[in-house]
């Protein structure tokens, strides 16, 4: 296990990339086989209405978690940046206010989704015949959601401190008990929904568990002692300030996810259920692609507090090319393997198969665009700036959609699944372009400064 800090400052950026995402990889899949293994169970034993009921809740969840989540995000680039400058003082600080910090957002959001969950699936025009089962799932999920929390936290420190295998190792236990626990609740003691989301909250526990004590066996300044958490000012602006955009965007753009789902919703349950099972099957796809930006994210935010900005450029060249190329392959295999990978979820709807292809169709073939998207914000994060890039995604990606829906989508002629996803692809490209504009921008005025500064 790695105790030390990783130095991203140095050596062959390539194979340091390469081999600091696989586990990345590896971690996003196991935390997608939550849900997966919930969708697997429920629709081989319950049918695709608990499939529809569980995979409407995604976007809900994403909704209520996004802000706090952002807030993680802050957290793991103010590492980055300390470690990259060699400030043992302010990383110590930063991490003992990121794990309270994460407490009281699980706790805040403990109370907002048990509370709220009903009213807001019905905002959603959830089906009736699935909002009951959706509303149990949601209750028992974010009862607990603190357990999230501390792992999401946790986890972007020990990435920033350049351990990805950590919470590889951790997310194995806790997916290995999450599908030993789905097929007892399920299958033996007949729960339907409400023991898959039981099966996750447990899961989820033992993953917080492990990665506070890998925190408190380390022997840098990332170390964890429990009894020194405080939540100090500075490092909690900073965490704020960087975090608080990045949650604000995935809120805003969970929101447009929201509307999206709704907009799915009117065509009944059975595109519910073949929309979920794509959906799942796409999130295999975005996991992966999503990994990439975390290793842009942590690599540019070493080498900006390091000050070593040519290695930022390398960083950026490799970082978009290789999620390019991860994108085009995952997002066009899931597509020709559609069928067989939609009738592991869906056993009793041919119907429900082909809404699922559909969408496969438009959005994982042309991932590789919400690839680079995505990418182009970690490398504007990494940078230090976040209001940017969530003004520009709020706009190209949320704006955008939204528009969409409300303009183009609701003409009748147009009323169709297939113009709905067209909306993504043009959401992606215009985003990508502008934020990769930006961060050439900021990158030649970052890099002037520190010359400036030198001399």
């Amino acid at each position: 296990m790695n105790t030390k800090s990783a130095d991203m400052t140095h050596g062959p950026l390539l194979k340091q990339i390469v081999l600091y995402t696989i586990p990345i990889i590896l971690t996003g899949i196991l935390q997608l086989l939550f849900n997966a293994a919930d969708l697997v169970v429920v629709g081989q034993y319950c049918g695709s209405v608990s499939v529809g009921a569980v995979g409407a809740t995604g976007p809900v969840i994403n909704l209520i978690t996004n802000l706090f989540i952002g807030f993680s995000v802050g957290s793991g680039v103010s590492v980055a940046h300390a470690i990259g400058a060699g400030r043992n003082d302010e990383i110590h600080r930063i991490v003992h206010t990121s794990i309270p910090l994460a407490f009281i957002c699980g706790l805040i959001l403990t109370i907002v989704g048990i509370i709220g969950a009903e009213y807001i699936l019905e905002l959603m025009k959830t089906p009736d015949e699935t909002i009951g089962l959706s509303a149990i799932y949601m209750k028992i999920y974010f009862g607990g959601i603190i357990s999230s929390m501390l792992y999401n936290f946790g986890a972007a420190i020990l990435r920033a401190a350049g351990d990805t295998r950590s919470p590889l190792i951790h997310l194995t236990l806790a997916g290995i008990l999450n599908v030993v626990l789905n097929l007892i609740f399920v299958i033996a003691l007949n729960m339907d929904v409400a023991g898959v989301a039981l099966a996750t909250t447990i899961s989820q526990t033992l993953s917080a568990v492990l990665i506070i004590r890998t925190l408190m066996l380390r022997t840098d300044g990332c170390k964890l002692v429990l009894k020194k958490m405080h939540i100090y000012i500075r490092p909690l602006w900073k965490i704020l300030r960087i975090g608080f955009p990045a949650g604000i965007q995935g809120s805003l753009f969970s929101i447009s996810n929201v509307i999206i789902q709704s907009s799915v919703n009117s065509f009944g349950s059975i595109a519910v259920s073949g929309n979920a099972a794509a959906g799942n099957i796409e999130g295999f796809v975005y996991t992966s692609m999503n990994s990439v930006t975390q290793s842009a994210l942590n690599f540019t935010g070493q080498n900006h507090g390091a000050k070593n900005f040519d290695r930022v450029k390398k960083t950026s060249f490799i970082s978009l090319g290789f999620v390019f190329l991860i994108g085009l392959v995952l997002g066009v295999s899931a597509y020709i393997f559609s069928r067989p990978l939609l009738s592991i979820y869906i056993s009793d709807s041919e119907e429900a198969i082909r809404f699922g292809v559909t969408r496969l169709l438009y959005i994982s073939v042309p991932y590789c665009l919400c690839g680079i998207m995505d990418v182009s914000t970690g490398l504007l994060r990494g940078l230090g700036s976040s209001v940017m890039p969530m003004i520009i995604t709020v706009a190209g990606v949320c704006g955008f959609r939204i528009v969409w829906i409300y303009s183009v989508f609701s003409m009748p002629q147009y009323h169709t699944l297939e113009v709905l996803y067209i909306s993504y692809i043009i959401s992606w490209t215009m985003t990508f372009i502008v934020q990769i504009v930006l961060f050439v921008i900021l990158y030649c005025i970052k890099k002037k400064n520190a010359i400036n500064a030198i001399k």
